[in-house]
């Protein structure tokens, strides 16, 4: 069997005998957590956009605003540097599969705005947020900055290469996936926890279900890189990874105050600021790393979701999914 690490460089093609098979697992739980578009009807919405107030109805513009674009950013990243530098055929098996789900996520939010925003010029101006809204703006760059520390990267020869590396792919796994992403979902879910834009919350309990699958992944990845170099894992690496979550957060933080304005019913800027706190908390200890801010979680509608939604979709019945879904589900994990 090779000895090869995850992170040198090569294209691995073998499969058997399988280095990680954990990794080809993943691929497998993940096609049979297959949705469509198709499925999620957004018609009630419709009306429920009219009830709208108008500082809700300018949170819902920003919000799908940033939705159009955050998955795009993700998927190129995962062609442009994941995939070319974790060398494990079984994890590029499973890359393959979530660079699927990235693209059914933004189609998803394609017809969202085509839906929520039916002038031409207003969705047109959704689709340009990184240019013309500043706290999408901002969280873009943030994204950028890591995707340029790595982009000229053709190979990693040296630790300094794969430290660059591990930061990008814990950007992207904590910070945007895991953050930027779990402050969106909260705004829908406390939409729905006042019984408002169903449609918006169904299509978005799947997105859900995916991108937890993907943050999952890959702090699998980590966990296996830092098994086989632990020396890259050193407290330089915990400084930069602590200050990158911090940075990521007060970027959030910025777009909360864009959104939420003087406040709103149950969602302002210092609830956000404590819920982002302390879901940066759980990223740093799942990581191995200390926690900085001990927030509690303010939204009990967000406390309830993962247990929520890991049942519903393993109770499901198999033509909400076009696979029905076989295991078990672990209760306890942090969401």
């Amino acid at each position: 069997m090779s000895t090869q690490n995850l992170l040198d460089p090569g294209f691995e093609l073998t499969l058997r005998p399988m280095r990680y098979p954990d990794f080809y697992e993943r691929y497998r739980d993940a096609i049979k957590n297959t949705w469509t578009v198709e499925e999620v009807d957004l018609h009630s919405d419709v009306a429920d956009l009219a009830k709208l107030s108008p500082a809700e109805q300018h949170l819902i513009g920003r919000l799908v605003a940033f939705f159009a674009t955050g998955d795009s950013i993700v998927a190129n990243n995962l062609v442009l540097t994941l995939y070319k530098h974790i060398n494990s055929p079984e994890a590029r098996l499973y890359l393959s599969r979530q660079l699927f789900e990235e693209a059914v996520h933004v189609q998803f939010y394609l017809t969202l705005l085509d839906t929520y925003l039916p002038d031409p010029e207003d969705r047109a101006a959704a689709f340009a947020a990184v240019e013309n809204i500043p706290s999408i703006r901002e969280k873009a760059g943030f994204c950028f900055k890591w995707i340029n520390e790595v982009e000229k990267l053709e190979r990693l020869e040296s630790q300094a290469d794969r430290r660059r590396f591990l930061l990008n792919l814990i950007c992207f796994a904590a910070c945007i996936e895991g953050l930027f992403f779990y402050g969106a979902f909260a705004y829908v879910y406390w939409f729905r926890s006042r019984g408002l834009l169903h449609g918006l919350a169904t299509g978005t309990n799947w997105v859900f279900r995916d991108e937890t699958m993907h943050m999952s992944f890959a702090f699998d990845v980590v966990d296996t890189v830092r098994k086989e170099e632990p020396e890259l894992f050193d407290d330089r690496l915990q400084q930069e990874v602590t200050d990158m979550l911090r940075e990521a957060v007060e970027a959030e933080l910025q777009f909360a105050r864009d959104l939420c304005g003087d406040g709103l019913p149950g969602m302002n800027t210092e609830s956000m600021r404590q819920y982002l706190e302390c879901v940066a908390d759980q990223r740093l200890t799942r990581l191995g790393f200390a926690a900085v801010y001990g927030s509690e979680n303010p939204f009990s509608f967000m406390e309830l979701q993962g247990v929520q939604e890991l049942t519903n979709f393993f109770e499901r019945r198999p033509s909400a999914y076009q696979v029905a879904v076989e295991g078990t589900v672990d209760l306890d994990e942090d969401f």
